[in-house]
């Protein structure tokens, strides 16, 4: 067995994350060649990820463990950093994060033929995970370590048909034609993001990298499987492997229980876990339910490490003295940065007030400012920084909104969430503030032009400079001068466009470690709250067009939104800020549209939305797919990773995964549309 238990699982025979991380630090104290190649972290451009390498930074710092961290962008970043590595000699462990639960890691084509002394540690919240990872053994297999939450222990019926169709003998011949389609199916079935029996789940991006024979766990022989059963074994892979892509506990989730366990807990790492339980939050990866149970582990946490707030503040808004770094539990306003922008710009930008009044239109903009008015807030109050306003209307907003926002529909309009103070540095940051602070960051810290709004300059005119064009600081600010504009005027196309994926790659790693700098520097951070308004301000811009302009079309059960022109198209050529556009679209059209039934295997309605945004420089659409609820706090399974595959394949287009997320893929410009009307054609199968 190669996946490690969580803590209340483990035995004396089945051992947990901690004897895990101890055999990480016997085998770097052993190792004669103490480097930081010899440990290294691979990790996935997410929040989530993010913080978890800082968790694991700061428990190697405290166990004087040289490592290195490496981000990566997606499964070709991945597959050039795989073969790179296997030709580091002093490397001992790998840990992914966020990376790989649903390859074929114990494979040769990923990790199968490095060293016996590589293990290969797996922190991925990502599922479905790869039953050959969780269950294979032998040399390959026992090295592929998976942390996993203890879902993996509900898989029992899985592991019998991947055990038993792995080990089954070669059918006889008179049962030949049937079962070999079976067994091609099988050898074709990884994949850099989705993996399944069908062959159909081959990457678009991974190349001629082949897989080799199906692997025996043994040489001994098994008892033969009638066709039947093994008829419904493959289905039932099918089935696992096919219902599309959700997601379990989060990465930074399993490296706090790491840490509770070596008894190293404190208010940083707590913090750093919150953060990634809040961001699969509201990204929409993980239900209210979910986010309850892990939020009453957490609440109780903060309780037993942080003195109780002042008597009265009920909502975190004082800091104890000038060095307060304290964690409060707190119920969260569903309003975009409001602590830090105006009351009415924090409710205008909110996705939940836009889909209760609809914002986008003047009729909405006058509801808004009708709510304001019968809670008693006047217009120059909820124009002037929340900072500044008068404090008794501060301790009264809760209360008001309880009162008043059912009246416009508004009935769920905070959840349990926690913030930290930074004493005199800046207001109290809550987790969600944190979380799109840090987003913004990792999206669009450098790479593209957007200018901030400073603060208190509102209403001064362009002559007193209202805004400012963002610039990051720090070693990572400022980008290397790139030739991709001369290649391009002296007609060498293709090596222009190898330029730009090289610059896209360095963007993204300068944009990580702005974002892993700014965990603790208050600074930086609170620089990118201003940056995460202007995202904010970019997403309402974009998405009021659209619906005013009614550019959501609706064909065969899809609504797909094709981006084509607009003042911020370069910002929507970021994967994370398009989906943050899609989140909003489908936020404010729940309760405006009927859902649909997306697919064959789940009947419950949803809402599925595409969303193409043409990058003018590459000529190709990034493509997401969104599958949400109609129901609010409800998750449903996203299945647009096989739709967008089967679309590949079926049309000849030309396609790049170039992200670890199934359900973002780009397109070539000339192939854009029958790539999409393949999409279309494929929802008959799912």
């Amino acid at each position: 067995m190669v996946f490690i238990p969580p803590p209340h699982l483990a035995s004396a025979s089945r051992p947990s994350y901690a004897e895990a991380y101890n055999n990480i630090l016997a085998a770097h104290r052993r190792s004669p060649l103490l480097a930081a190649s010899s440990v290294i972290i691979l990790v996935a451009p997410d929040i989530d990820a993010l913080c978890a390498a800082k968790m694991f930074a700061e428990l190697f710092k405290q166990d004087d463990v040289m490592h290195r961290i490496t981000p990566l962008s997606g499964i070709a970043d991945l597959e050039r950093m795989r073969d790179e590595l296997i030709t580091y000699s002093e490397l001992h462990t790998l840990i992914l994060l966020n990376i790989g639960s649903i390859l074929d890691l114990p494979s040769s084509e990923w990790f199968g033929d490095f060293p016996p002394k590589v293990h290969v540690h797996v922190i991925d919240s990502g599922r479905p995970q790869n039953l050959s990872s969780l269950f294979g053994e032998g040399e390959g297999g026992e090295r592929i370590i998976i942390w996993d939450d203890g879902g993996a222990e509900h898989l029992d019926e899985e592991r019998r048909a991947w055990e038993t169709l792995n080990n089954d003998p070669q059918p006889s011949s008179d049962e030949g034609s049937d079962d070999d389609s079976h067994q091609d199916l099988n050898e074709d079935s990884a994949d850099e993001g989705v993996v399944s029996p069908s062959r159909k789940r081959r990457s678009t991006s991974v190349g001629s990298r082949s897989r080799g024979k199906r692997r025996r766990v043994d040489d001994g022989r098994h008892p033969r499987v009638s066709r039947e059963q093994r008829d419904q074994y493959y289905a039932l892979l099918d089935k696992y492997y096919m219902s599309g892509t959700f997601y379990g506990q989060s990465a930074a989730g399993v490296v706090y229980i790491l840490a509770t366990i070596l008894e190293r807990v404190d208010n940083d790492l707590l913090w750093l876990a919150i953060l990634g339980l809040t961001n699969q939050y509201i990204r929409c990866r993980i239900s209210r339910p979910e986010y309850d149970k892990y939020h009453s582990i957490y609440h109780d946490e903060v309780s037993r490490l942080n003195p109780p707030p002042p008597a009265g503040d009920t909502y975190g808004l004082a800091a104890l003295s000038a060095d307060d770094m304290s964690l409060r539990t707190t119920d969260e306003l569903r309003f975009e940065l409001f602590r830090h922008w105006t009351l009415y710009d924090a409710m205008f930008h909110s996705s939940y007030v836009a889909g209760k009044m609809g914002i986008w239109k003047e009729q909405g903009r006058k509801r808004l400012t009708g709510l304001l008015a019968k809670m008693g807030f006047s217009i120059p109050q909820t124009q002037q920084l929340y900072a500044h306003m008068d404090m008794d209307l501060k301790r009264q907003l809760r209360d008001k909104l309880d009162a008043i926002a059912p009246e416009y529909g508004m009935i769920e309009l905070t959840y349990p969430s926690f913030v930290r103070c930074y004493g005199y540095h800046m207001q109290p940051l809550s987790a969600a503030d944190a979380v799109d602070a840090l987003n913004a960051l990792l999206d669009v810290a450098t790479g593209v032009q957007i200018e901030v709004e400073l603060d208190g300059a509102r209403n001064g005119g362009e002559w007193f400079g209202g805004a400012r064009v963002w610039r990051a600081a720090g070693r990572w600010g400022v980008p290397e001068a790139n030739e991709t504009a001369n290649m391009h005027d002296n007609g060498q196309e293709e090596h222009a466009a190898e330029a730009r994926v090289e610059e896209r790659e360095s963007l993204l790693v300068r944009n990580f470690w702005n974002a892993f700098d700014a965990l603790e520097d208050i600074a930086r951070l609170r620089e990118a709250v201003g940056l995460a308004k202007s995202v904010h301000q970019a997403i309402i811009r974009t998405g009021s067009s659209i619906i005013d302009k009614n550019d959501v079309r609706m064909i065969k059960g899809y609504r797909i939104v094709q981006l084509k022109q607009g003042p911020d198209l370069a910002l929507f050529t970021h994967p994370g800020v398009l989906f943050r556009l899609g989140l909003w679209l489908t936020e404010v059209l729940r309760d405006r549209v009927k859902g649909v039934v997306a697919s064959r295997r789940n009947k419950k309605k949803s809402l599925p939305l595409i969303l193409a945004c043409l990058d003018e420089q590459d000529r190709t659409y990034l493509v997401i797919g969104l599958n949400e609820s109609i129901d609010f706090g409800d998750v449903r399974k996203n299945e647009f990773g096989l739709v967008f595959l089967d679309a590949k394949e079926d049309s000849g287009a030309r396609t790049r995964h170039g992200s670890f997320d199934t359900n973002i893929l780009e397109v070539n410009e000339a192939d854009f549309e029958k790539f999409i009307a393949e999409v279309y054609r494929a929802n008959d199968k799912y």
